[in-house]
C-alpha cells in the first residue's frame, strides 16, 4: 500500500509563473523552481492506495500526532488491508515524523505489518502523491469552491470516491518506469516526478526500489 497525508487550504496555493523555455528543455534542472507553501485555512488528509482499490480518506483539523495516526490510520484503516491481503502486504508511508514515533513502529510489529524504506527526498516516486495532485485539481475544478473548512471537507471526500479507479492502477503499474527514469537523471528531475516538490534521494537506492517492484 502507497500511503500519503497531505494539506489541502481554502486558499490557492499554486502561484504558477509561466517561463519561456527552449524546446526539449521543459524538464531541465535550471528551468524548474521548487516551492513548499499553504495558504489559509486548510485540513490535512490521509489516503493509501493498492492494486484495484483505496482506503476511505482521512481528513483532520489539527495537528497529525503519532497517536492519532495510530488510532485512526493505523487501527482503523491499514491494519484491514492487511488481514485482507495477507503476508505479501507491504505499508509504505511518507516519513513524516509522527510515522516514526515507537508507538507507530510498536503499532506495525504487532499487527504483522512490513514497512517499505523510503527516502524522505523521493517524496514523488511514490504514485500516491500523484493521486493527491489529482485530488487538488478535482477539488480547485469544483464550481462553486468551497468556501469553509466543512464545505472542503465534503469536496475532498466526495472527489477522493470519484476518482477513476484505473488511473490510480495507471499510476501504481507506473512504478518500474519511475525508477528507471530516477536512475538515468542521476536523482535529478524526471517527467514522472515533476508534479508538486520532488527530486529523488539516494538515502534509498533507486536501484533497490526498482528491484523490489519487478520481482
Amino acid at each position: 500500500m502507497f500511503s500519503d497525508g497531505s494539506r489541502f487550504s481554502l486558499q490557492s496555493d499554486s502561484r504558477r509563473t509561466f517561463i519561456w523555455r527552449a524546446p526539449g528543455t521543459r524538464y531541465h534542472q535550471e528551468t524548474i523552481t521548487e516551492r513548499h507553501r499553504y495558504g489559509g485555512a486548510g485540513v490535512l488528509v490521509w489516503g493509501g492506495i493498492i492494486l484495484g482499490s483505496r482506503t476511505h480518506l482521512h481528513v483532520q483539523i489539527g495537528t497529525m500526532t503519532s497517536q492519532i495516526y495510530r488510532d485512526d490510520i493505523l487501527e482503523q484503516h491499514v491494519r484491514f488491508f492487511r488481514g485482507a491481503i495477507g503476508a505479501q502486504f507491504v505499508f509504505m508511508d511518507d516519513n513524516a515524523r509522527p510515522h516514526r514515533a515507537n508507538i507507530v513502529s510498536e503499532c506495525l510489529q504487532s499487527e504483522d505489518i512490513t514497512r517499505m524504506d523510503w527516502s524522505a527526498f523521493s517524496s514523488n516516486l511514490k504514485p500516491v502523491e500523484h493521486v493527491m495532485d489529482m485530488l487538488g485539481r478535482r477539488v480547485a475544478a469544483r464550481q462553486p469552491p468551497p468556501t469553509c473548512l466543512r464545505e472542503l471537507r465534503r469536496a475532498l471526500l466526495f472527489e477522493w470516491c470519484n476518482i477513476p479507479q484505473d488511473q490510480i492502477d495507471n499510476l501504481i503499474l507506473s512504478m518500474p518506469r519511475r525508477c528507471t527514469d530516477c536512475i538515468a537523471s542521476s536523482g535529478r528531475h524526471t517527467i514522472g516526478s515533476i508534479k508538486r516538490n520532488s527530486t529523488c534521494s539516494a538515502t534509498v537506492s533507486p536501484a533497490g526500489l526498482l528491484s523490489s517492484f519487478i520481482k
